[in-house]
């Protein structure tokens, strides 16, 4: 339903156009890791990931599960509520553990929160958070990094900003762009896998802002 939806709405409001391809890896399953830098960037990846004819669980904040009717949908589609900082984080790993193993496709956001900027511009992903590197670890699963770039020209800074972005994109049409880059197998620690992890989703980054017009350095040190 998430991915049909965003695949049906967000013509509406942007365009969207897709690099890349993706072949889900059998055995322990694919990870696929995506930059986070607005709300709205899940159903763009979501109607990307629609076109290459992928739909994922997608491991998503706890608070989403409290929307009525959404979060009875979220519970049967499968999706996994990730609840930060309490007692109960850790389950999530245990459910995106079983859903690889019942070969479903992972989507997963590792830096685990939005960036604190309020204006639109395009910026390389932040800090990884641990999880991603645990799972894999855990599991064997391939990862296949995701970059996407425009999302923050459809909503981005302060709630009334966000929400006058989304009302004028259908007569903006900001250009969009996600790219799915080559897969990769993560190898030693937690600290070298999460490194790695971030050093490919960087790169799939690079090449969507690329494809909107704001290129990014070759080299960035904030990326490292």
């Amino acid at each position: 339903m998430l991915s049909r939806t965003a695949a049906s709405l967000l013509p509406l409001f942007a365009g969207l156009s897709v690099s890349g391809t993706l072949v889900p890896a059998g055995g322990p399953g694919t990870v696929l890791v995506a930059n986070h830098t607005s709300l709205t960037d899940p159903a763009v990846v979501l109607a990307a990931l629609h076109r290459l004819g992928v739909r994922p669980v997608v491991m998503a904040t706890a608070g989403l599960w409290r929307v009525p009717l959404l979060g009875r949908a979220l519970t049967a589609e499968g999706h996994v509520p990730v609840a930060r900082g309490t007692d109960r984080a850790a389950a999530a790993l245990d459910a995106a553990a079983e859903a690889l193993a019942r070969g479903r496709v992972l989507l997963m956001y590792a830096e685990g929160c939005l960036p604190a900027r309020t204006d639109a511009a395009e910026s390389a992903p932040g800090p990884f958070r641990s999880g991603l590197a645990r799972l894999t670890e855990r599991t064997g699963a391939l990862v296949v990094p995701v970059g996407q770039a425009g999302s923050r020209r459809l909503s981005s800074g302060s709630t009334a900003k966000q929400l006058a972005g989304v009302v004028t994109a259908p007569l903006r049409r900001p250009s969009l762009h996600v790219h799915v880059g080559a897969p990769v197998r993560l190898t030693g620690d937690v600290t070298a896998r999460t490194a790695q992890a971030r050093a490919a989703v960087t790169d799939a980054w690079r090449t969507a802002a690329e494809r909107v017009g704001e290129p990014a350095p070759r080299s960035s040190a904030s990326a490292r």
